[in-house]
Order: structure tokens, then sequence, then C-alpha cells
């Protein structure tokens, strides 16, 4: 394997976490399955702070974690989401409700859904129903307006001493930004630069693929973002999908050869109507599968069908929206 980390397994209570380097913990959000959905917590001095939030099902795994490692909640300053997403944000409020000194860090475009995320309730039930919702995500609380500060692209903030820097990444979404953490030599790059599941690493390293979810994929901006990350110079991703990957300049030219793929694909299909979307859904696991194949990969083809059906499933719906916008202008 090629991950590159130095790596520490724990399993407390039924939570999965990994020690990292540089005071980062990698912290298994308890959402989906284990392995899918990261979050971090970032230790400087006797100073901590959480980045990405899982759910609020996710809050009390975040903070066995932080008690573990003998941080009160008290000294806990920033919670910070890259995005408004439910698998990102949708346990800050209830996260907060536990850290009574820390404020939460948010893109300009997303902090309005955290001060009243009553958009992202119903537009969570909408497409899950109420239920479901429920049994996924649990119950998205506001957060204190006084408690939210906005980040917007190049501002900095001081984490005890440590400097983390905010670049604006649409592509994924509009409400996207990255943390850009020069200490761990690495980028928290929330859903910009992929998901990358452990299951399909092999010697040749990770294997990466884009994430289009609905519903503000934009191919040309998620092209600019990759390479923009990049060019800050740093050696890892801190994924929210899922812990931490090198060998990003072979990442890089996945990512942009899969971005414009996915396009590709969409495109050709563009006048099936009703069966566009399942049809969709084949291709892009057609493609998946040989590249990871091609990656060296030995799952059986089941075992890679199971794993990619449910990123496959909201990726074409947001290629689906994407193609829709374009074919109205």
């Amino acid at each position: 394997m090629s991950n590159t980390r130095i790596r520490k397994d724990f399993i407390m209570s039924n939570v999965y976490f990994e020690d990292l380097d540089h005071g980062i913990t990698m912290i298994d959000a308890q959402l989906y399955r284990q392995g899918q959905v990261s979050t971090y917590l970032m230790i400087e001095g006797d100073r901590a702070a959480f980045i990405e939030t899982g759910t609020a099902h996710s809050v009390p795994g975040m903070l066995s974690v932080l008690e573990q490692k003998g941080i009160p909640p008290e000294n806990v300053d920033f919670v910070i989401p890259t995005h408004v997403h439910l698998d990102h944000a949708g346990g800050a409020g209830a996260l907060m409700r536990h850290l009574p000194n820390a404020h939460m860090v948010i893109h300009p475009r997303g902090a309005r859904h955290m001060i009243d995320p009553s958009k992202l309730n119903a537009g969570a039930a909408a497409v899950y129903g109420e239920a479901e919702m429920e049994r996924m995500f649990g119950t998205v609380v506001p957060v204190p307006a006084e408690r939210v500060t906005e980040a917007g692209d190049g501002d900095e903030l001081d984490f005890n001493g440590r400097v983390l820097r905010f670049l604006d990444t649409p592509g994924h979404a509009r409400h996207h930004f990255c943390v850009v953490d020069e200490a761990g030599d690495g980028i928290f790059s929330g859903d910009t630069f992929g998901l990358s599941y452990r299951e399909f690493d092999t010697e040749r390293g990770p294997f990466v693929l884009p994430t289009t979810t609905p519903v503000q994929f934009d191919p040309e901006a998620l092209h600019q973002s990759v390479d923009r990350l990049m060019a800050q110079g740093l050696s890892y991703m801190y994924l929210t999908h899922y812990s931490r990957v090198g060998d990003l300049k072979r990442l890089q030219q996945d990512m942009h050869e899969l971005i414009d793929i996915y396009v590709d694909l969409a495109r050709a299909r563009a006048h099936d109507g009703a069966a566009r979307h399942d049809a969709l859904c084949e291709d892009m696991m057609q493609v998946l599968i040989r590249r990871l194949r091609d990656h060296g990969c030995r799952l059986p083809e089941d075992d890679m069908r199971t794993l990619l059906d449910p990123d496959i499933g909201l990726n074409v719906q947001g290629l689906e929206i994407w193609l829709d916008r374009q074919t109205q202008t």
C-alpha cells in the first residue's frame, strides 16, 4: 500500500478511529457503513478543533474520542464543516451544544443554512422521506448566529498558533471550501478531491473517483478546484470519504479523466428519456469497474458493485441535473 500514513487503529465503544501524525485523528462518522465517512479531530497543544461533523448520530463517537484524548469539551475552539451537505455538517448543531466555547467556521454561502437548517431538513426529507432521514442523519439543529464565523477565500484562522487557510473550491458545491493545514502537510478537501475507499487500495495505492452529487455539479469549476488544491504543493488530502491519501499527482490525473468521462457519459444519454438514469448508472458502473481492474483491484465484481452503488446513484442524479441545465440554456 502507498497510503503513506502513520497509522494506529482503535475501536472504542464501537467507534473506529485512526491516529495520524501532526496531531490529527480520523474518526469514523458511523454513517452508512464503517469506512465511508470521516470526521477529523485536530489537537494543537491543549486546544482542539473538529473538521467535518458527520451527522447527529456521529456526535457521541466524536465526543468519546475527545474524552479519550484528555481534552475537555470547553477546550474545543472550532467546528469546521467543509460544506453543508448533511454527511459533512448535519451533526454540527448537535455537536456544538456539547462544546460551550466553540465557534463554527463555514463558507459564506453555507452560513445561513447552519443558522436556520429548515431548508436542509426539507430537502433531505424530500429525497429520503422523513423517517429515513431521521434514521440516517438524525435531527439537524440550528447553530446560534453569534457562534458562526464565515471564512472567505484566502482567509486564515489562528488555531492556537497553527494557521488554517481557507480556499473557495466550487465544482462539487458552491458552498464548499477546503482547509489548508501546512502543519499537517495536507488539505482537508471535503468532496472536492473526490472519494477514495480503503477497500479499493492496491499495491498502486489509493483509487479515487469524483463525486457529482446534486445539485451544484460544475465540471469546469471542479477541474479548476482540483488543480488549485494541488498548487498548494502539499503531500496529503484528508478526505471525508475516506481518511488520508497521498500519491496526489496520479490521483489528480485520475480526477480530471473521470470528470471528463462522466460528462461524456451524460451527454451521450441526453435523449434517452425515462431510461436515462438507469442507463447512466450502469455506464458509470462499467467505467469504474474497468478502472478498478486496471488499478489491480481483485475484489469480486459483486463486492465492487455493492461498494460503488450508493455513490453512483447520487453521482448520476447530479449529472442529470447538470445535463438538464445545459439543455435549457
